[in-house]
């Protein structure tokens, strides 16, 4: 990423904690002025843009690096260079093919991801209205300074963090940047130099938005000193590791390379003391080298991975790098945000409290319940005058034919919610015609609007239980008195509500109020609203889903404690009375002993943490052995994303810093497609074992070939261009074949693999040794027989074993079924590329050593029908031994 945009420190240390004059005066500037034009620009000049770091485009060279990143092309490419040498140029030749295919198939698929993700990038640049020289002035965003005196209204994005200095019923939408799902009050009263970023009630944030009110505000950081700026660079300063399977590929391609090495030195230094020429050990060595490296392994993986990149993009996921299709597949543990993850990020109303009773909505089917019956709203007048309240007082607008609306979230659930009784706010504002309003504000805790009605006015007025409850002194559409115990009885339904983590308003009416008296008391109470943000419909199957594949789900959430226990329990994440965990407990997780850590591993739900303490989360989590994915969409889910095994964003509500650091994008929000590519992940990590252990054995056969043809004086059976010949057509084709597999049944029913299981297991190993050891006793059989037996010469002879071992190879491919499936009846056979990848292999084989073009380069002669029925009878036995071993382990 570049660096090199950034200013110095801010000049205001917790601007929060400072009163309007103090910080002010620190920054030197009269409110009522604003900074003059000079000084703008002199402090342009000091502190830099207002811009935050952006990813640089990735390069063609960068992608095209990639590729040659690893010990396997770095062995292939010194025995390119020895070929060369001794004047092998088609040899030299064929191995560089193999390097370029294997770069041309990784750097196609990488960058149609990289370029894709690069296209979800949408940052554009925003103005700003600021008092300079006494007069309100538009300027760009990214021309604001610390100082500078903005104005702001509903509707506005933030573009700096900035200091309160006067503010009219304001309230900002911040869950991009904390996780907090409702917008949050603001005012001007200093906080506590200790307040977390969540409940800085004097500040506005670079990125958060205006849902409601308007503000005055001095700027105290841009850039990098915002708190936005802060989370960037966290971005940057946090590292993001190798997978698990980039990992385990890398271990198994330097444990190849060194066996080869080790092996290729042995032999050649038995050859030369043996008195064998120099060049001819060293073309021996380098068909070793050749043979031990199963080139075919690194196409194959990448097209396994790209052909998984492809099939999750149709399950709407767009992936960034290749690695990380198989380790969502390998994941132990998933964090995940609230707002906007597990839940819509909109608010309903669930409940309403009237005096004849407790409703509930269904908001699906736009129905209103009492006691679990479904009832008409116009026949409950209580009900009817609660709706009514909510629709006038209010700023919103809400189009329920889209289903839609805009203005704060919690006046357009009020909307929604009257619409199902047939309250338009547009007809009601017909009826009850607003001529005045007393906007919302912090010492109040109420908004009302005052309407015209016959020939006098009334109020319709919403805040705070407790304040509106302290206002009102009667009840209902009776407007029965309203005495200390009914009083106490609300406040405690409200706390009630509340403690379910419900965010509740009281609504009520003054029956004569004034537009430009205030509202002090004489309030009739109507009830109260209780409101949530709800869990996407399909998340608690998700989950249950994630749970029964053996992968824990947990939330961390800037939200209040309550919020997120509430969620958690509706999705079934929780059971009640599960605890909960805050970042204020957290503050000193990083000095916790290793039982405090594993305490902290064991619970489900994390609220009011920072992206710092997300960070430490993970980090705890990983060090107890977990592969961890992370979920989000907000800005300050980003660090969390990057430190991850595995960051996912969401690709429609998610903030460009948030798809910037993750892996994988769900394009279309969808919390279940993290199952299908769980599913998908464990099917190629089984499909890369399968044809890992297939392409081993086949490499292990023709170095034993090798070798033990050497050792025992026999001809050499196997040449070097041979060998690519099989690794890169007879072998390649069928190992990508079973790339194809579609898994087994019971993919999404088992745990996941431990984190540092190998590719090729210890008991893998050795059933690879067992098939090596089969087909390059069969390869040896036919060497043997043609020369002692049937009297053939070297290359007559060379060819027999050749055809052998790309028989018995082609054959091996279904010995690569599950132990316990049947011989007809299995995933291999089932598969139809298999089938079509053994007849393409035949056709090529047969072309191999008929064809002039390609018999001379090879070293083919023809061996006649005694060779080819020595040759195809040796390559039955292992395919025949093979399959009676598995037949009898089903049975065993």
């Amino acid at each position: 990423m570049q660096t090199n945009i950034g200013p110095p420190a801010s000049p205001v240390l917790d601007p929060h904690a400072l009163s309007v004059a103090a910080v002010a005066g620190v920054l030197d500037v009269d409110p009522a002025v604003g900074l003059s034009q000079n000084e703008s620009e002199q402090r342009l000049s000091r502190f830099g843009p207002n811009l935050l770091p952006v990813r640089s485009r990735v390069s063609e060279i960068s992608l095209i690096c990639r590729q040659f990143a690893s010990s396997v092309v770095g062995l292939l490419t010194a025995a390119m260079a020895l070929s060369l040498f001794f004047g092998e140029h088609k040899q030299a030749a064929a191995i560089a093919a193999v390097l370029v295919i294997n770069a041309a198939i990784g750097y196609y698929t990488e960058r149609r991801a990289v370029r894709s993700m690069e296209a979800l990038r949408k940052l554009g640049g925003r103005s700003a209205r600021v008092r300079r020289n006494g007069r309100v002035q538009q300027v760009p965003g990214d021309q604001l300074v610390p100082g500078d005196v903005v104005l702001l209204d509903a509707g506005d994005v933030v573009s700096a963090d900035m200091r309160c200095i006067t503010c009219a019923g304001i309230c900002a939408d911040e869950s991009t940047l904390t996780g907090e799902s409702l917008p949050v009050e603001k005012g001007t009263d200093p906080n506590p130099e200790s307040t977390g970023l969540h409940d800085r009630s004097a500040m506005l944030f670079k990125g958060t938005h205006v849902v409601r009110g308007s503000a005055e505000a001095i700027v105290t950081g841009t850039g990098l000193s915002t708190e936005l700026g802060r989370i960037t660079k966290l971005v940057e300063e946090t590292e993001h590791g190798e997978s698990p399977l980039e990992r385990q590929l890398a271990l198994l391609s330097r444990q190849l390379v060194w066996a080869t090495l080790a092996l290729a030195t042995v032999l050649t230094g038995i050859g030369v003391y043996s008195g064998s020429p120099t060049v001819t050990m060293v073309e021996t060595a380098i068909a070793l080298a050749v043979a031990a490296i199963p080139e075919g392994l690194p196409v194959v993986a990448t097209l396994t991975l790209a052909r998984g990149m492809l099939r999750m993009a149709r399950q709407h996921a767009l992936v960034e790098n290749l690695a990380a299709v198989e380790t969502l597949g390998s994941t132990t543990l998933i964090i995940t945000d609230k707002t906007g993850t597990l839940t819509e990020n909109r608010m309903e109303v669930e409940r309403i409290q009237t005096v004849s009773g407790e409703f509930s909505i269904d908001h699906r089917s736009a129905a209103i319940f009492k006691d679990g019956i479904a009832v008409d709203p116009v026949s409950d007048p209580e009900l009817m005058r609660a709706l009514l309240i909510g629709v006038l007082c209010s700023n919103a607008d809400y189009d329920r034919e889209a289903g839609s609306g805009t203005g704060d979230p919690m006046e357009v659930a009020l909307l929604r919610a009257g619409s199902f009784a047939g309250l338009e706010r547009r007809r009601q504002i017909d009826v009850y015609p607003e001529v005045g309003e007393h906007p919302f504000n912090a010492a109040s805790k109420r908004m009302a609007t005052v309407h015209s009605h016959g020939d006098g006015q009334f109020a319709a007025v919403k805040g705070a239980p407790e304040e509106v409850l302290k206002a009102a002194d009667r009840i209902g559409t009776q407007e029965e008195p309203l005495d200390e115990a009914m009083r106490s009885a609300w406040l405690a339904n409200a706390e009630r509500l509340a403690a379910e983590g419900l965010r509740v308003l009281a609504v009520a009416v003054h029956p004569k109020a004034a537009k430009d008296q205030p509202i002090i008391d004489g309030l009739i109470f109507f009830g109260l609203v209780a409101f949530r943000d709800p869990p996407r419909h399909d998340i608690a199957a998700t989950i249950a889903s994630l749970r029964g594949a053996g992968i824990r789900v947990i939330m961390a959430t800037g939200d209040h404690p309550s919020t997120a226990l509430s969620i958690s329990r509706a999705v079934g994440m929780t059971e009640p009375g599960a605890p909960v965990l805050t970042g204020a407990w957290l503050s000193s997780i990083a000095g916790s002993d290793e039982e405090r850590r594993r305490v902290i591993a064991r619970h489900h739900v994390f609220a009011r943490v920072s992206p710092v303490q997300k960070l430490e989360l993970i980090d705890v989590f990983q060090r107890e052995g977990d592969v961890v994915a992370m979920t989000g969409d907000g800005i300050n889910d980003a660090p969390a994303l990057v430190k991850a095994d595995i960051g996912i964003a969401m690709g429609q509500r998610g903030t460009d810093v948030a798809r910037e650091a993750a892996d994988i994008v769900l394009l279309d929000d969808a919390f279940r497609t993290i199952v299908h590519a769980v599913g998908e992940g464990r099917v190629i990590f089984d499909n890369i074992r399968r044809f890992a252990a297939y392409l081993l054995s086949c490499n292990l056969a023709e170095v034993l070939v090798v070798s033990l043809a050497i050792l025992a004086g026999l001809p050499l059976p196997l040449l070097p261009l041979q060998i690519l010949f099989l690794n890169l057509v007879t072998d390649v084709f069928p190992a990508f074949a079973l790339a194809t597999g579609e898994g087994e049944g019971d993919v999404l029913s088992r745990p996941p693999r431990p984190p540092k299981e190998a590719i090729v297991s210890t008991a893998q190993w050795l059933a690879i040794g067992f098939f090596g050891a089969l087909i390059s006793a069969a390869t040896l059989i036919s060497l043997t027989v043609s020369v002692v037996w049937l009297g053939f010469s070297t290359q007559e002879a060379t060819t027999v074993s050749f055809i052998t071992i790309a028989l018995a190879q082609l054959w091996h491919v279904f010995n690569m079924r599950s132990h316990g499936s049947r011989f007809w009846r299995n995933s291999v056979t089932e598969n139809r590329f298999v089938w079509m990848a053994v007849a393409l292999c035949l056709v090529l084989l047969l072309a191999g050593v008929n064809i002039p073009l390609l018999v001379g380069p090879l070293g083919i002669v023809s061996v006649g029908a005694a060779g080819w029925v020595l040759a195809i009878t040796c390559s039955l036995l292992p395919f025949f031994i093979i399959q009676t071993w598995l037949g009898l382990s089903r049975r065993a």
